[in-house]
């Protein structure tokens, strides 16, 4: 198993400033960046992103992303959870700062890792409280679109397709 990291990413230890090396600490487990003075292990775990499927309407809002990736294309919103940040807050926050739309959330649609990939991506259903929508941070256009009029083939990322596809058949 490789290492998951970039080695020109990290090079010094954030505890003692001292030179990262690349160590198997143990058999079965992939190598990690160990520091050469003090023995910190730097773990690169996942990112976890969390974001929200909502009808307002009669339809799915979706968000137009003004950044890469998948610039120009299709989402729910959702973003990066803070540290110590529940992931549900972080759905609603995100939902917010995106789109203009206050949201409370109701269940969790689905996880969804993909290998070789840094970000896992909680998503959760839940209902409009507030707001108008309105186009916000790193969003060109949101937009209400009927369940069988989604955009499939301008979907930013496979897990915005998949937790769709989760939620329409839970309904």
């Amino acid at each position: 198993m490789e290492v998951e990291h970039r080695s020109s990413e990290y090079n010094f230890c954030p505890r003692c400033g001292h030179r990262l090396e690349v160590r198997l600490l143990k058999r079965g487990d992939p190598e990690r960046l160990v520091c050469e003075n003090c023995g910190f292990v730097f773990y690169l775990g996942p990112k976890l992103v969390a974001g929200a499927i909502f009808e307002l309407s009669g339809g799915i809002v979706l968000i137009q992303r003004d950044i890469e990736p998948g610039y120009g294309k299709w989402t729910f919103p959702g973003g990066f959870v803070e540290r110590g940040e529940r992931a549900e807050a972080a759905a609603e926050r995100e939902v917010l700062e995106e789109s203009g739309l206050e949201i409370e959330i109701n269940e969790i649609v689905g996880l969804y890792t993909y290998e070789g990939e840094v970000p896992a991506i909680a998503v959760f259903a839940a209902r409009v409280t507030g707001g108008e929508p309105t186009p916000l941070d790193e969003t060109m256009d949101v937009r209400s679109f009927p369940r069988d009029g989604l955009p499939w083939a301008q979907m930013a990322f496979p897990s915005t397709e998949q937790a769709l596809k989760d939620y329409l058949r839970r309904l």
